[in-house]
């Protein structure tokens, strides 16, 4: 069985490797489509925090089932969305139906190897079938699930005006989502071509370059109220603290981007404004089912999202270039034949 194992930073090795068996509650499955996150490049670049080497990267995943257990949902041959989250289903937070903030949350691909291999095992509940779907299109589901949790905690409304502050692909999974639920949306990078895209492709109500004044340039566009929503999406430091001045008085700022290392922000303001400040972490069951419905009810594009595609032979030569900003990549597939 081939495997690629980011043996440090900035290293692939691709190897063989035995074929995993599944045990009690598990599925084999083998893996079809694997799209490329922006904490793999994080992690091969060795900027992702909770992440050890080696690992094998890979949780965007779309399978096919080669075994299914006892579990009557699913059968051979069944096209399947592989949920990366593993939980222990036992912590307070899962308790309470949280298990997207898992006290002992295992992320294949970041705490635990994933899934740039042909075989891997998962527990069947994570194996979620998806009928109608494309398997590229499976690959994208766990992605755009991250922009829907984070709308789904910042309880949007068509009352509400957005401001998304970074246009890569889980800002824009944020942006998709939020134009669902009705509300004007406007978008905040320094890259004009995704401000392009997100305007012209997402139809979004409004876009700035981030070099250029954003809060006079919000404030214009809101008739100086700001808006009642801000989604930093950067994973910056310098962008997540300015966020907090984006914000209309009363608003919320929530914070799906994600760093090494403290934030600070400017006590006063965020008081005298009573802000609410929020944190945004991958996401639940229920909102890759939502995102698979979405995307089955023709919501969601993901057409135009996937803008660079290889085999798996070909991940170690490709990979360093999706990297650079000139090759203008959003969403990289990776398939496997």
């Amino acid at each position: 069985m081939k495997s690629i194992i980011c043996s440090k930073p900035k290293e692939f090795l691709q190897t063989e490797a035995p074929e995993p068996r599944p045990g009690p509650e598990e599925a084999l499955v083998r893996i079809r489509n694997i799209g490329i996150c922006g904490t793999d490049l994080h992690a091969y670049q060795g900027q992702q925090p909770f992440f050890e080497y080696p690992r094998i990267l890979g949780h965007e995943l779309s399978a096919e089932v080669i075994d299914a257990g006892a579990d009557p949902r699913l059968k051979k041959g069944d096209y399947v969305v592989i949920n990366p989250y593993l939980k222990c289903g036992e912590c307070i937070a899962c308790r309470r139906g949280k298990d997207n903030c898992c006290q002992y949350m295992q992320v294949m691909g970041v705490h635990c190897d994933g899934g740039m291999r042909e075989l891997i095992t998962v527990p069947t509940e994570n194996a979620i079938p998806a009928e109608g779907l494309e398997l590229d299109q499976m690959a994208t589901v766990e992605c755009f699930a991250i922009g829907a949790h984070a709308v789904r905690r910042a309880g949007l409304s068509n009352k509400d005006t957005v401001a998304v502050v970074g246009a890569g692909p889980i800002g824009i999974g944020v942006i998709q989502f939020a134009k669902i639920t009705g509300a004007r949306v406007i978008v905040v990078d320094l890259n004009d071509q995704r401000l392009r895209f997100c305007k012209e492709i997402l139809g979004t109500d409004a876009t700035i370059n981030a070099t250029k004044c954003p809060i006079q340039s919000l404030q214009d566009l809101t008739g100086g109220d700001k808006p009642t929503t801000v989604f930093d999406v950067t994973g910056n430091k310098s962008s997540m603290e300015a966020a907090f001045e984006y914000c209309a008085p009363g608003g919320q700022l929530v914070m799906v981007g994600l760093i090494k290392g403290r934030l600070t922000f400017d006590d006063p303001h965020f008081h005298k404004h009573e802000l609410t400040l929020k944190s945004s972490r991958n996401g639940t069951s229920e909102d890759l089912q939502q995102v698979i419905d979405a995307i089955r009810d023709g919501l969601v594009d993901t057409e135009n999202f996937i803008t660079h595609r290889c085999g798996f032979d070909k991940i170690v030569d490709q990979f360093e270039a999706w990297i650079l900003p000139e090759t203008n990549v959003i969403k990289a597939m990776v398939e496997i034949n």
